[in-house]
């Protein structure tokens, strides 16, 4: 008999447990990864073409020589780890813009970069809400965790359309939703 209730009981904890997890808000997730693929482009962008990294072993062969090679930065792992460990913190910039003709919702960022103008953006469409940026910074920490070997894969690779490959095909997160951003 304590059997059956504790094999009842675990049952009903899972059920309830998966129940609870909640699901992932598609809008936010697709959002947070675009923005991050947004901004990780836009962090290369700035590193000049011809800097370059030394890697491989660090090993000295029996004939005294050592194998390494240069890769440009931005395509070496340590230069990606690095952008990517802070990338999140800048979904601060990004707020939730509804379309004013299709009434589709994505997040746009709203803030300059840099020495970058102002964008002309239609700010009577976003929703600054504060309460939102959190949940796209904790999307984006999610997506980053969740597709770190691959977003730095496709990135060594030259991938073309990055957002798409990454957050449609590779991540599943915005098979859902539109494709107009990105």
């Amino acid at each position: 008999m304590t059997l059956l209730l504790f094999q009842i009981g675990m049952l009903f904890t899972s059920v309830l447990y998966h129940s609870v997890e909640g699901k992932r808000d598609p809008i936010i997730y697709c959002g947070a990864c675009r923005a991050m693929v947004d901004e990780l482009l836009y962090e290369i962008r700035k590193v000049s073409p011809s800097k370059t990294i030394d890697v491989g072993s660090f090993r000295i062969n029996p004939d005294g020589t050592q194998v390494q090679n240069k890769v440009p930065l931005v395509k070496s792992e340590v230069y990606l780890t690095e952008i990517l460990e802070g990338i999140c913190e800048k979904m601060d910039d990004y707020s939730l813009y509804i379309d004013p003709k299709t009434k589709e919702k994505s997040f746009k960022r709203f803030a300059p970069r840099d020495n970058d103008a102002l964008p002309s953006l239609d700010f009577n469409n976003f929703q600054f809400n504060p309460a939102e940026s959190n949940p796209l910074k904790f999307a984006c920490e999610h997506v980053v965790e969740e597709t770190d070997e691959e977003i730095i894969s496709l990135l060594t690779k030259d991938t073309e359309n990055l957002a798409e490959k990454l957050c449609s095909e590779v991540a599943g997160f915005c098979n859902s939703i539109p494709h107009s951003e990105l």
